[in-house]
Formats: C-alpha cells, structure tokens, sequence
C-alpha cells in the first residue's frame, strides 16, 4: 500500500445462499482519483460497496484503509471513517425537508433550550445546493421534488460529510445533461481536494469522461483494473460480457420507408393542465415511436395519463378507431390491449418478494384460473415460455424477483406484460440501470415485438437509444410536443436543440 492509496478492498468474498457474489476480488483506489467500477447485472459491483460502506461484511478478505487493516461493522461506521455511499436507490426522509435530510443526525443544535437551529441549517444547506448548482429549496419537503432533484439532495447530503472517500452508484440515472454537467464538475472539484471517487454506471460514455481509472468484475469476480487512457470503448465491453457487441447500440435501426400498419392508437389534443397541453400523435401497427426529451418534459405523465393513471382535463383516446375519451382505470386499459412498463419498475412494475410466475402471470390470473383455483401446469408452461424466450436468469420460475440483477428484473416486468398480449406497448426507460449486454437483448426483443405487428411506445433520455430504436420520433418541452422526425431526418443535435 503506497502512500497515494487510500484503501485496498484485498481477496474479498461473499457468499449468499445459493450464490457467490464476490470471489476473492481485490479493489484498490488512491487518493484523489475518480475509480469506475463496471460490469454486467449481478457482476458484483453493488455487494462489493455495500462491504466498503458497511452494510454487509465480507466473508473473508481484508479492509486496509489508510494503510491499516479495519472492520467496517456498519454504515454509521464508514461514515465515521469518511466513506460515504450515494445509493442508485434514494435514501430519503420524503415528509421531511431538505435541509432535515442533508444533516439528519448532525443538526445544528442551538445552546438555548437545545433546539435545532432552523436558520443556521436552512444556511448551511443552500451552500451544498448551491455547489452543485441545484434549484432547490432548503425549506421544501423532499416529496414535493422530482426524481431529479432529489438525486442532487443525496449527492449534497454526501457532500455535506466532507467524506474523503465518496461512493456514487449510477449517479446520473435521473439527471438530465445540464444536470449531469454539474455533478461531473462537482467531482472535478472534490478530485481537486484530494478525495477518491467510486463511480459506478452502466454508462460507459460517461465513464471514459470523468474517471481515471476502471476496474471490471464479471460474475464476482475480478477481470482487471486499467488506466481509462490505456483502454478503449470495446475492450471494456469484451471484458465485461466476455464476447464482442457489433457497437454501443445495437444495430437494429429501421429501414428508411419501412411500412406500417393500421392505426392503433390516436391521441387528440390530450391536455392536463400545468402538466401536458395540446398532445396529438398517432401509433401504427409494425411501428416503434420513440418520445425524447429532458427529465421534466411531461412524457411519462402523458403516458400515464393514457393508460389510465393519470386524469385529464381535455382529449380524446381513440384506439382501433373506437373514441375511449380516456379510461377510467389500467384495468380498462389492459382490457383495451394495451400494457405500460414503468420507468420504476421496483416500485410500480415488480413485486419484489414474489417470484417470477407471481411476477409474470399477475395481470393474467383471469386466464389461468377454473373454479377459482389457478391451474398450476398451465401457469408453469405459460410462465416457462416467456422464460425462455427473454433468456430470464435464473431461469427457476420460483425465484424471488428481489434476488436478481436489475437487466433481468426488466426482463420480468416485460414478460408480465407481454403475458396480457397487448397490441399496445408503452416502455418508458426499459433499459435504465442495466448493462450493455442485457440492453442489446431488450433492443432485440422491442424490433421483434414490432416485426409482430406491435405497436410501441418508446420513453428514452440516451439519444443514440432513440435514434438507433425509433422509426418516429417525436420530441417533448415544457408539457408540450416541440417537434416530429421520420428516423433518417433526425440527429442528435436536432433533437437536443428541440428539448432545450
């Protein structure tokens, strides 16, 4: 251990039942250096942090931090030590402001009659939040803030520790590029100071813009570690699945003058208000319509408001040429022929303590059901199908849904729906939080629902997914529809220019 290293994470393992997370990885990062760590769903990297952050402990292996060897028993502990962890799932108080959330257990404690010092927290806090160049309001309840914003309070929260090692897991899931922007000048900063960086995202482009150095774990394992500069594109993708992918994204791209079907789907001047005004769009049979635009823009409003989730104030849903005016409920919807993935799928589209037949037959009991008793051979061989043809690890359809990887908990949430047969499929964020790997397969599968005369919904913040996927695309701002491309007339650039 040098004296630039701050901690080494040596021949870790951890085992749980049935599965062994981590074999003997070693892991190590230097004073103020930006370390990504990558690889597929269920490579490791998630166990491997919760150990260094205190929340597992590791089954053997050593802890070296600041060249002596310690036992990280908790999280309290790690925090002590100056290792903080911003988790891809937000650890929030939401009826709770957001100062109480940033210094929640370091409040600032006035001598008289020991109260906490609002003003002084309130102060304190917008100094984190204005750091990171966040518009958001110490005094505000974390429930009444987007996905977004409450990403920037974890990370301010983070900040606020002034932690030496600071852990960041997809970080950037629910930013948008001007927030992205900040955040990656945020860590130049705290790099600046001298403290280390474990980035962690299944976006590589972001990888190779702000980390110094990338480590590579595979099935708990360790690839190897490497200089971003002595490293390309596609060697981390050969080591991250162990095979080569034609390029970043999939090429399924449409052919120009493809034809399309019948209209499934027509939306007339659909209209929330302060939420989406004035939506027309049409979907056809055979066709994939990718909606783009900032987090904020309204698509994944209108798209619930369309599948019965949401109200509206003003419009008309017409489907197969019927005019619905909305419906009253999903039930109705499903009925309809049409089926949403969310772009939550652990809180909205999986019930995580079930197991995959639950999972995947919950929108289909109806179906499955005489006398009133669910006919358990038929559901097996229903659910083994969709198994099968999404490649779903681990392929036992009893397996609980919160012991698997995020690509092939997606795959789940889409088998669910695929269960109900929809003519109609809304996918808002499919492939967010899951790896290369399981991306290409669920681009594979989208062409083929659409080769099967499906009509899909396409919800996407990455560009090259929306231009590589969509055979129409149609660009959302402010609530509103800002413009329509035919897949060979759009670029990124018009697009950007569009949603901005």
């Amino acid at each position: 251990m040098n004296s630039e290293t701050i901690f080494i994470l040596k021949d870790i393992s951890k085992s749980f039942p049935g599965v062994k997370a981590l074999d003997k990885v070693t892991y190590e990062v230097d004073r103020g250096e930006v370390h990504a760590l990558v690889g597929e769903n269920g490579a490791g990297k998630s166990t491997l942090i919760k150990i260094l952050s205190g929340v597992y402990h590791q089954d053997s292996g050593q802890i070296l931090y600041k060249g002596k060897e310690i036992d990280i028993k908790n999280p309290r502990y790690a925090q002590e030590l100056g290792i903080s962890t911003i988790y891809q799932e937000l650890n929030l108080c939401p009826n709770l402001t957001v100062a109480d959330n940033i210094f929640l257990g370091n409040e600032f404690s006035s001598t008289f009659l020991n109260y906490i010092d609002e003003k002084k927290l309130n102060k304190e806090c917008k100094k984190y939040l204005d750091l990171l160049e966040a518009d958001v309001d110490p005094r505000a309840l974390v429930s009444s803030l987007s996905v977004a914003q409450q990403q920037m309070v974890e990370i301010a929260k983070a900040l606020s520790y002034e932690s030496e090692v600071i852990i960041m897991d997809e970080p950037t899931a629910t930013l948008t590029l001007h927030e992205t922007k900040k955040l990656f000048e945020t860590i130049r900063k705290l790099k600046e100071q001298q403290r280390s960086i474990i980035y962690i995202s299944h976006r590589l482009e972001e990888v190779f813009e702000i980390a110094d150095t990338v480590t590579v774990l595979k099935d708990g394992k360790l690839v190897g570690t490497k200089p971003l500069k002595d490293i390309n594109y596609i060697d981390i993708v050969r080591m991250m699945v162990g095979r080569d992918i034609e390029s970043k994204y999939i090429k399924t791209a449409p052919k120009m003058g493809k034809k399309v079907g019948k209209v499934l789907l027509d939306v007339r001047n659909l209209t929330k208000k302060e939420v989406f005004e004035n939506i027309n769009f049409s979907l056809h049979a055979y066709e994939i319509l990718g909606f783009s635009g900032l987090v904020g823009a309204g698509r994944t409003d209108l798209m619930r408001a369309i599948f019965g989730l949401e109200s509206i104030d003003e419009g008309n849903i017409i489907i197969n040429g019927k005019d619905i005016k909305q419906f009253k409920g999903p039930k109705e919807a499903i009925n309809k022929g049409i089926g949403m993935t969310s772009e939550d799928r652990k809180r909205e589209s999986l019930f995580l303590n079930f197991n995959i037949r639950e999972n995947v037959t919950i929108s289909y009991l109806d179906y499955l059901s005489k006398y009133g008793y669910i006919m358990g051979g038929t559901e097996k061989n229903f659910v083994g199908k969709f198994i099968k043809q999404l490649d779903i690890k681990p392929q036992n359809i009893e397996a609980q849904v919160i012991t698997m990887s995020g690509g092939n908990q997606q795959k789940v949430a889409i088998a669910k729906w695929l269960a109900t047969a929809p003519e109609i499929l809304i996918m808002d964020e499919p492939t967010r939080g899951i790896d290369v790997g399981a991306k290409s397969e669920i681009y594979k599968l989208i062409r083929l629902l659409s080769d099967q005369g499906k009509g899909i919904i396409f919800i996407s913040s990455e560009l090259p997914e929306i231009l590589t996927l969509s055979d129409r695309i149609i660009v959302m701002n402010k609530g509103k529809i800002v413009g329509k491309f035919m897949n060979e007339e759009a670029t990124e650039e018009k697009i950007m220019e569009l949603a901005v």
